[in-house]
C-alpha cells in the first residue's frame, strides 16, 4: 500500500474519514465480540483525540512536520528515517573503530598502547554525559516530549541490578585511581583520568536510566536517536574493553612461551607501556591491583544493563503506545519452598567448589590439579543435569497450560530474547569444541570422560533453557486472585440494627480480610523451577566469572587446536557464556513474576 503524505490543515478531515470508516468496521465485529470492540473503539478515539491535540499545536506555529499514515495504522514522523540512518551509521563507525583499536592493543602493544584505547573511551564518554544533561534539561522538558512510556522497559528490578552493578564499577574505579596514583610520578596522567571520566559517566548514565528508561521521546528525534547510540556504543566499548583485560589476565601460558607471556596484563606493564623501571610509590598498590580485577565482572555485566535500556530507548523514540498498563508484579515466596531451598543448596555447593577448585588448581602437584579437576566437572555435572531435567518438566507444564501468548510490540521482550539466543552461542562454541577435541584425542582418563560428559550436558541443557525462558517470557501473566472474607462481631450487629432503623447505618463492628488463593499447581511448580534454574544460573555465572578457567587448566583443547586458535576459540566464546548466565538470571526473574 502506497504511503500518503498528510499535512496538518487536512486534519479534521482525516478525523471525520477515520472515524467514519472506524465507525462502519466497527459495527461489523461488535457482534462476534463486543468487549473488543469496545476497547478498540475507545483507544481508536484516544488516538485521534491525542493527533487532534497535535495537529493544534502544528497550526499555532510551535510544531510543522509532516505526517505519514502507515498501513499498519503507525504514525511516522517524515524525518525518521534519517533519525534511523544517521544513529546507525554513528553506531557502526564507533564500534568498529573501536574494535581496531582493542585489538592493536592487544596484539601490537608497542604501537597502539592501552592509553589510546582508554583516551578513546574518554573521547565517547564526556560527549555522552553531555548529551545525556541536555536531554534532561532541555529535550526532556519541552511541550510533549514524552506523552507516552513504555511500560515494559525499565522494570524496577532491571534498574535495581543497574545501580548494584554501578555502585560496585564506582568502587572498582576508586580503587583504580588509588592504584595509579602511586604510578603518577612515571606513568601517563590518561591512566588516573580515565577512571574518573568512568566513575562520572557512571553515575550520571545510571541516573539518567533511572528516571528515563520508560520514555517514549517525540521531540529532536535525530538528536535523541543519535545520543542513544553514543551511549550504546560507549557501553559496548567498556565492555569489550573491560573482557579482553580480563581475558588477558585470566589466561594461563603454557611454559616456555615467552612470545605470548608479554600479553599477560598487569596494571604494572599495561600502565607503563613495558616500563619494568616505574614502581609503585606506595606498598598497598599490589592490593588494589587483586582488588580491582575482582570487580570487573560487575562492571562487564553494568556495560551490558546499561546497552541494553539504551537500545529499549532508541526503538521507543516516536513510539506511540496505548495507555493500558498492564498489572503489577509483585515478588513473593509465598507457595514456593522447594525450588528456592534447591536452589541455594546448588549455590552454597557451588561455592565451596570453587573455593577447593581455586586453590588445589594452583598446585604445582599434579595429582592436586586432576582432582580438583574432577571435583569442578563432577558439581557442575550435578547441576547441569539438574537443570536440565527440570527445564524439561517446565516445557511440558507450558503445554498443558491455557495461557495465551502475548501479542503487540514490545522493544523489551524482542531484545531479551535475541540477546538470550546470541548468547548462548558463546557458550555451545566452547561446548562444541571441547567435544571435538576430546573425541578427536580419545577419551582417556577420568577427566577427559568427565569433560566430555559435561560439554554434551551442557548443550541439552542450554537448549531446553532457550525454549523456557522464551516461551515464559511470551506467555500472558497471570492475575492474582484474591477472595475477601467479612468477619463480623454479633454485638456490633445489633447495635448496627438500631443504627439502621434510625436511617443511619456504618459498617461498623465488620472487619473486612483479605484471604490469600493457594496458588494452581501448574503455577506453583512453574515458580518453583523458575526459582532453582535462576539460582542455579547465579553460581553458573560465579565460577567463570571470577576467575574459574578450566579450558586452560585441562590441556587437551591447547594440545588438540594449538594455543592461538584455543585462546581466541575460549576468550570469544566464554565472554558471551558468561553475559548469558546473567542475563539468564534477568529474564528468568521476569517468568517467575509472569507465573
Amino acid at each position: 500500500m502506497d504511503f500518503r503524505v498528510l499535512h496538518i490543515h487536512d486534519f479534521n478531515e482525516l478525523n471525520l474519514s477515520f472515524n467514519g470508516l472506524f465507525f462502519q468496521h466497527s459495527k461489523m465485529s461488535v457482534k462476534d465480540d463486543p468487549e473488543s470492540a469496545g476497547v478498540q473503539i475507545s483507544t481508536v478515539h484516544a488516538g485521534v483525540h491525542a493527533g487532534a491535540h497535535a495537529g493544534l499545536h502544528g497550526l499555532t506555529g510551535q510544531r510543522s512536520a509532516s505526517i505519514a499514515l502507515s498501513s499498519g495504522g503507525v504514525w511516522q514522523d517524515k524525518s525518521s528515517s534519517w533519525s534511523w540512518m544517521l544513529s546507525g551509521f554513528l553506531l557502526m563507525n564507533v564500534v568498529i573503530l573501536g574494535c581496531a583499536l582493542v585489538s592493536g592493543s592487544v596484539f601490537n602493544a608497542l604501537q597502539v598502547t592501552s592509553d589510546h584505547v582508554q583516551f578513546f573511551l574518554i573521547a565517547l564518554m564526556i560527549p555522552t554525559v553531555v548529551w545525556m544533561i541536555f536531554y534532561k534539561v532541555c529535550t526532556f522538558r519541552e511541550d510533549e516530549a514524552v506523552l507516552y512510556k513504555d511500560v515494559h522497559a525499565g522494570p524496577v528490578w532491571l534498574r535495581g541490578g543497574l545501580v548494584l552493578f554501578g555502585v560496585c564499577s564506582l568502587i572498582m574505579d576508586v580503587f583504580k585511581i588509588a592504584l595509579y596514583v602511586g604510578y603518577a610520578h612515571c606513568d601517563s596522567p590518561v591512566k588516573i583520568a580515565f577512571p574518573v571520566v568512568q566513575a562520572i559517566f557512571t553515575l550520571v548514565q545510571t541516573y539518567f536510566l533511572w528516571l528515563h528508561a520508560r520514555d517514549c521521546v517525540q521531540v529532536q528525534r535525530i538528536i535523541t536517536r543519535c545520543g542513544l547510540m553514543l551511549s550504546l556504543a560507549t557501553n559496548l566499548m567498556v565492555w569489550m574493553t573491560a573482557v579482553t583485560d580480563e581475558s588477558l589476565h585470566q589466561t594461563v601460558y603454557p611454559s616456555g612461551n615467552v612470545s605470548h607471556s608479554s600479553h599477560s596484563l598487569t596494571v604494572r606493564a599495561s600502565a607503563s607501556n613495558g616500563d619494568n623501571n616505574c614502581e609503585c610509590s606506595y606498598p598497598a598498590c599490589s592490593i588494589f591491583e587483586d582488588a580491582y580485577y575482582y570487580l570487573y565482572p560487575f562492571n562487564i555485566e553494568y556495560s551490558l544493563f546499561a546497552s541494553a535500556m539504551a537500545y529499549v530507548m532508541w526503538k521507543n523514540v516516536g513510539r506511540v503506545v496505548d495507555d493500558h498498563q498492564p498489572h503489577e508484579h509483585r515478588f513473593h515466596l509465598r507457595d514456593v519452598l522447594v525450588g528456592p531451598v534447591g536452589g541455594l543448596v546448588v549455590l552454597v555447593a557451588g561455592l565451596a567448589t570453587f573455593v577447593v577448585y581455586e586453590v588445589d588448581v594452583a598446585s604445582d602437584e599434579q595429582q592436586k590439579k586432576e582432582a580438583a579437576l574432577t571435583i569442578y566437572y563432577i558439581a557442575n555435572m550435578v547441576t547441569v543435569a539438574l537443570m536440565t531435567g527440570v527445564t524439561v518438566a517446565g516445557c511440558v507444564i507450558y503445554r498443558l497450560e491455557r495461557r495465551e501468548h502475548a501479542l503487540g510490540k514490545n522493544p523489551t521482550r524482542s531484545l531479551d530474547v535475541g540477546l538470550l539466543m546470541g548468547a548462548s552461542m558463546g557458550q555451545f562454541t566452547v561446548s562444541y569444541f571441547t567435544i571435538v577435541a576430546v573425541l578427536a584425542l580419545g577419551v582417556d582418563g577420568t577427566v577427559n570422560a568427565l569433560n566430555l560428559a559435561l560439554s554434551v550436558l551442557t548443550v541439552a541443557e542450554l537448549l531446553v533453557q532457550n525454549v523456557f525462558i522464551i516461551e515464559g517470557l511470551r506467555r500472558e501473566p497471570h492475575h492474582e486472585s484474591r477472595r475477601a472474607s467479612v468477619f463480623s462481631n454479633l454485638l456490633a450487629l445489633q447495635a448496627q440494627e438500631d443504627r439502621r432503623s434510625s436511617g443511619v447505618l456504618t459498617p461498623r463492628g465488620s472487619i473486612t480480610v483479605t484471604a490469600h488463593k493457594p496458588l494452581p499447581w501448574k503455577r506453583k511448580l512453574l515458580k518453583e523451577i523458575s526459582a532453582f534454574l535462576l539460582l542455579s544460573n547465579i553460581i553458573l555465572w560465579i565460577m567463570p566469572a571470577f576467575g574459574a578457567r578450566p579450558q586452560f587448566d585441562n590441556p587437551i583443547g591447547t594440545d588438540f587446536y594449538q594455543f592461538n586458535m584455543w585462546v581466541a576459540v575460549v576468550n570469544v566464546g566464554l565472554p558471551f557464556g558468561i553475559f548469558y548466565r546473567m542475563h539468564s538470571v534477568a529474564s528468568l526473574f521476569e517468568v517467575y513474576l509472569k507465573s
